[in-house]
This record gives structure tokens, sequence and C-alpha cells, in this order.
């Protein structure tokens, strides 16, 4: 990973993490999600540190996912079962981590991004987001049970549902109308205005008081069990279909389903 892809700094107490691939439209490396989990770990220990602001860098995306690109070197059930081991991961530090997460999201939040944003604490978003999980009409891969956990508590299991069903991006208006999001601005300036602005006004109140909720209402999610989701993982990540749908994704083409 280039230094440059996730970008790290605090400032008077808040620390700013930067998806910074504009030209990808900040589609996660496995390296950004790595580097990632470090940050949170490193600013859960640090007490100069009083919240966290997650934004993408540009004006399309928050983060789009990620890069299909990375899939290329699955080969075995292992590399499958490693690659949702790792989401869990990054998503568990954020939730984790003591300090206030806020997501500011503009243009597209989807996949491995919509997932960061999901564990984010609070979601504030410009008017010309989407949010949403369109794997079914992408890669035909699917998320672990931890991660659909998380969804059906944030929208419930219905909403779930439809959106990974159908394959549709939330936009901004229902993901306010919903509760996904808490506010909508009007830009990308007024955005990360905003997230600056909400990040003190957190930082400023009692830090074990916001770490304690946090931490309650993450033990209050009911757990899934390791390894109770093998068996789904290993049918999408190893079929024909996932391929197909990779390959497809990469040559800008219609994916053809075959259910094998």
């Amino acid at each position: 990973m280039s230094e440059q892809d996730l970008l790290w700094e605090v400032r008077d107490g808040i620390g700013w993490i930067t998806f910074n691939r504009p030209a990808a439209r900040n589609a996660m490396t496995f390296a950004m999600y790595d580097r990632l989990i470090e940050i949170c770990e490193q600013a859960g220990t640090d007490r100069g540190i009083r919240a966290l602001v997650l934004n993408g860098a540009g004006e399309k995306a928050f983060a789009s996912g990620t890069d299909i690109s990375q899939f290329r070197a699955f080969e075995t059930e292992a590399d499958a079962l490693a690659y949702e081991a790792r989401i869990d991961r990054v998503l568990e530090a954020l939730e984790r981590c003591p300090r206030p997460t806020i997501a500011a999201i503009s243009g597209a939040c989807t996949g491995g991004g919509a997932g960061i944003a999901s564990a984010c604490d609070l979601r504030i978003a410009a008017r010309g987001a989407r949010f949403g999980f369109p794997v079914a009409r992408t890669l035909g891969n699917c998320l672990s049970m931890a991660n659909y956990a998380r969804l059906a508590a944030l929208l419930g299991p219905a909403l779930v549902t439809e959106i990974v069903f159908t394959a549709r991006l939330v936009e901004a208006d229902e993901a306010k109308a919903i509760g996904l999001v808490s506010e909508l601005l009007d830009d990308k300036p007024a955005l990360l205005a905003r997230a600056e602005a909400l990040a003190k006004l957190v930082a400023g109140h009692a830090p074990l008081t916001l770490a304690a909720t946090k931490e309650a209402l993450r033990r209050l999610r009911p757990r899934v069990p390791a390894g109770q989701d093998k068996d789904l993982i290993l049918m999408c990540y190893m079929s024909r279909d996932f391929r197909e749908g990779m390959e497809a994704f990469l040559a800008k083409r219609p994916p053809v389903w075959q259910g094998e």
C-alpha cells in the first residue's frame, strides 16, 4: 500500500482518516483495511485523541468497497474465509475503539465502504451520497453473518433483505428518513465542516460515558459464533458465478449468472 492511499492526521484532538484513492472511487485494498485496524487500535490508547472522522477524498465516493482486482488472487477456500475474517476485524476494530467515530459520507458508500460506515457511531452525509451492498448485481459474493447482524441491528432485517436482493443504492434523502444517517448537508465542504464541529462536540463530552455507551450497544447485538457462516462464504466465493462476476466487473460487461 502506498502511504498516500489512506491518510491519517490528528488536529486539535480529532483524528482524521481519509480514504485517498479518488481515481478508483476510494476502493479499498487489503493493506488499507489493515492500516485502518492499526489506526483504531492506536487511537484507542491515545488519550490525546478524542474522536475520529472517516471520509473519502474527492467528490465521487466515501469508499466504493474492495478493489475488485484484489480478488484475482483468490484460489482456495482459505482465501475466501481470510477475506471475510479481515473485513470482520476491521469493523470490529471500529466498534471496539473507545473513541467516537463519525463517517462523513459523500458520493458512493458501497460494499466494504458501506460496512465501514455502518460500524461507525455517527453518520452524516452530503446530499449526493448513495449507500448499499449491490453484490447480487456485481460480484455474486455475500457478507459475513457478523456483518449481516450489524446491518440488521441498524436497519432491520426486512430492509437489509430488500436492499441486497434488489441491489439498489439508498439515496441520501431515504438514508436520512430511515435513520441510516442523522444529518444531510448540501455539499462536501459543508459536510466536512459539520463533521469537524460534531467531532469537537462529542470530544468535549465525558469520554468514559461515550465509551461505555458504545460498548454497551455493541454487547447488546447478538453474537455470531465463529465459523457459523463458513458454508455460506464458500458457497459464494468458490463458485463459478463469483469468478464470472469479478471478470465481468473488470471487463465492464454484464455478468451471466449460472447459479453454480
